[in-house]
């Protein structure tokens, strides 16, 4: 297979096969992210897309279920390149259950409903949206380029299409607008409905704009209580119909898993109990990206 630079995919996909169609992030300037920062965004010559797939369909086609189409957001490829791709994983991949991909709000909402619908019947079957926060001041501070109205609009596009939502918070983000941040985090997790729904905590990463922050005094990482009190407000006040929750990244403090809203209470009483001592935190030396 033929990567450029690093790659990065959901914890959920790590046994997926990942296909890089896209080359970097097509938005590239949310303050708090260098995923993409040493890549100049270019869609991926599809040839040679084609050609990886067909490779890797030849080495491990009938083990493979999953693929993960990368880099950021690939869903801002156009239509004629995913035809190719989605039928190129359906004839190399025989036992494949799902393709995923990254998916900004901008780009969802860049399909026609008719072409959302037509890639989840080519079998793209789930897409990651990190909105990070439901506030809109929040979301205007770290350039997410999207509100908390677009973000709605795009879950409710993907849902009508058929397809499933793994939605991603930021646990510290909002800096001092840490309640703002947290309840309306909630509401948004309520209004997009995911299947899935996970958390992750911010890392001030050198070379990015939010480190520039911090260095002058505009931004800081909340303490560890206050980022468990964010979290156990946004599991408190969240109502999806049914979304497998996790907290299992390695940014965070407090792994947690369980299905909301059936496992609320649990999860709030484990949240309340590291608050206050009882529960052992994920140390920073095991803490990473």
């Amino acid at each position: 297979m033929r990567y450029e630079g690093k790659l990065y995919r959901p914890p959920s996909e790590a046994d997926a096969y990942i296909v890089q169609a896209t080359i970097g992030c097509s938005w590239n300037k949310c303050t708090y992210c260098d995923m993409y920062r040493d890549k100049e965004f270019r869609v991926r010559d599809l040839a040679e897309t084609l050609e990886d797939i067909g490779a890797a369909g030849r080495r491990f086609g009938h083990r493979t279920e999953k693929v993960f189409v990368a880099d950021g957001d690939a869903l801002v490829l156009p239509m004629d390149h995913w035809r190719a791709i989605l039928g190129a994983t359906a004839r190399a991949f025989p036992n494949l259950r799902r393709v995923s991909c990254y998916a900004m709000a901008k780009n969802v909402l860049g399909k026609t409903p008719e072409q959302l619908a037509e890639l989840r019947s080519l079998g793209l079957a789930m897409l990651y949206m990190g909105p990070e926060s439901g506030d809109d001041v929040v979301l205007k501070r770290i350039a997410k380029g999207q509100d908390h109205a677009a973000h709605v609009e795009a879950a409710a596009r993907a849902h009508a299409a058929g397809m499933k939502l793994s939605v991603i918070a930021l646990l510290g983000i909002g800096g001092d607008r840490q309640e703002e941040h947290a309840r309306a985090t909630a509401d948004l997790v309520t209004a997009m409905n995911p299947a899935f729904f996970s958390a992750l905590t911010v890392t001030v990463v050198e070379g990015t704009p939010l480190a520039t922050l911090q260095a002058r005094g505009k931004f800081e990482v909340p303490e560890v209580p206050s980022l468990l009190r964010e979290l156990r407000t946004m599991v408190d006040l969240a109502r999806p119909t049914e979304a497998v929750f996790r907290t299992n990244h390695a940014s965070n403090y407090l792994p947690l898993g369980g299905v909301l809203p059936h496992d609320r209470e649990r999860i709030v009483a484990i949240i309340d109990a590291a608050l206050a001592g009882q529960v052992r935190l994920r140390s920073e030396a095991h803490r990473g990206l």
